[in-house]
């Protein structure tokens, strides 16, 4: 057995609401590793709309790793939402033309860049992204968190803005489970391992 076929877009016989994301995107500018699934209450179409403000002429991108859990509602707010900050107005004068065209000449709006989300993330329900930010691989993210800043890896990490609720395991735990990327395994090692992956003796990984 070498688990599910990744390249599927439903997983689940008879379930439409839980999908392999990379089989349902279509935008060039979302990268999604294999077997990061999402799950949607309605309609797993919904995971493109929520990725806000998300315009070809930026080229920003959202990049996601593998195995990662995204559940319903989730947002990513990309570098279209972003405003002039530093100047005596926000307002976007310059969209509406008609002798404002010329209000941003000299001036660019700023860019936080990529979204960056690592492997084995897990995203809660109705969680925010901001524009720039990194998750670290094995993070957690709470329900209804707003990121802001980057997360380090198993953090779990909630609030708005979210900050760190705490570690998953010790520094030395997360420094081996780094070391082992178990995610760019082959398959078929990963499916040797999953007792051992669901439980928390990493020295068991190890062996």
């Amino acid at each position: 057995m070498t688990g599910p076929n990744k390249d599927i877009k439903f997983p689940l016989e008879n379930y439409d609401r839980l999908c392999f994301l990379k089989n349902v995107i279509k935008n060039p500018e979302i990268i999604v590793g294999d077997y990061t699934y999402y799950d949607d209450f309605e309609n797993v179409e919904n995971f493109e709309k929520n990725v806000k403000y998300h315009f070809d002429f930026i080229g920003d991108k959202l990049i996601i790793g593998k195995f990662c859990m995204i559940a319903s509602d989730v947002k990513f707010i990309m570098n279209g939402a972003n405003h002039l900050t530093n100047s005596l107005t926000t307002y976007p004068f310059a969209i509406f033309g008609h002798g404002w065209e010329n209000a941003m000449e000299g001036k660019t709006y700023p860019k936080k860049g990529d979204i960056n989300i690592g492997n084995d993330v897990w995203i809660g329900y109705n969680a925010t992204i901001m524009a720039g930010v990194t998750i670290g691989d094995g993070a957690i993210i709470a329900t209804n968190a707003t990121v802001i800043k980057d997360v380090e890896p198993y953090s779990i990490v909630g609030g708005n803005p979210a900050r760190e609720i705490k570690k998953r395991f010790s520094k030395e735990v997360i420094t081996k489970l780094l070391e082992l990327e178990w995610w760019n395994w082959d398959i078929e090692k990963i499916t040797k391992n999953v007792q051992y992956l669901t439980g928390n003796e990493i020295e068991k990984l190890i062996e």
